[in-house]
C-alpha cells in the first residue's frame, strides 16, 4: 500500500528569490509570489506545512497597474474610532508607500490562518533595486516566463 508523502517542519528546505517587479502586472506578481511563498511550485507542496521559500520583491515602486486601477481601486483601513474610515488609491499609494501596496496584495492571496501569517513573514518588498538580503544568495526569478 502507498502513502502519500507528507513534508515535515524539519525536513523543508528553503531557497531565496528575488523578483524584479519593473512593468509586472500587480495581480500576477501577486499570484506568483504568493504560489511560491506556499510552497505549491515544489514537490513536496503540503498543505498544511509550510513548505515555501523566501521571496524579495524589488522596484515595487515600478509595479504596473493596468486598466483604470490606478484611480478607481480604493485600499480601506480603519483605525477602530468612530468616523475613523480612511480611504486611498491604489495610485496614490503606490507613490506613497509602493511596498504597503505590494505586501497588501500578496498577503491577500494567503490563506487567513495562522499559516498563512507564517507564510506572509517570509516576504520582503522594497521601493528601489537595492535589498539587504545578499548575504542569502537569491536566485534571480523571471516571472515573465511563468505569465
Amino acid at each position: 500500500m502507498r502513502t502519500t508523502y507528507m513534508a515535515k517542519k524539519g525536513e523543508v528546505e528553503r531557497k531565496w528569490y528575488v523578483i524584479d517587479a519593473t512593468d509586472i502586472p500587480l495581480g500576477r506578481l501577486s499570484a506568483v509570489t504568493a504560489s511560491i511563498l506556499r510552497g505549491k511550485n515544489k514537490p513536496t507542496y503540503t498543505p498544511h506545512v509550510d513548505t515555501g521559500d523566501f521571496v524579495v520583491i524589488i522596484n515595487a515602486e515600478k509595479v504596473k497597474l493596468t486598466g483604470k486601477k490606478a484611480t478607481d481601486k480604493i485600499y480601506y483601513r480603519h483605525s477602530q474610532h468612530p468616523g475613523g474610515l480612511k480611504a486611498i488609491a491604489a495610485g496614490e499609494l503606490r507613490s506613497k508607500n509602493a511596498r504597503r501596496l505590494v505586501e497588501t496584495s500578496v498577503k491577500g492571496m494567503l490563506p487567513k490562518n495562522t499559516l498563512g501569517r507564517q507564510q506572509g513573514m517570509k516576504l520582503h518588498v522594497y521601493a528601489g533595486s537595492e535589498h539587504p538580503h545578499q548575504a542569502q544568495q537569491p536566485e534571480v526569478l523571471d516571472i515573465t516566463n511563468l505569465i
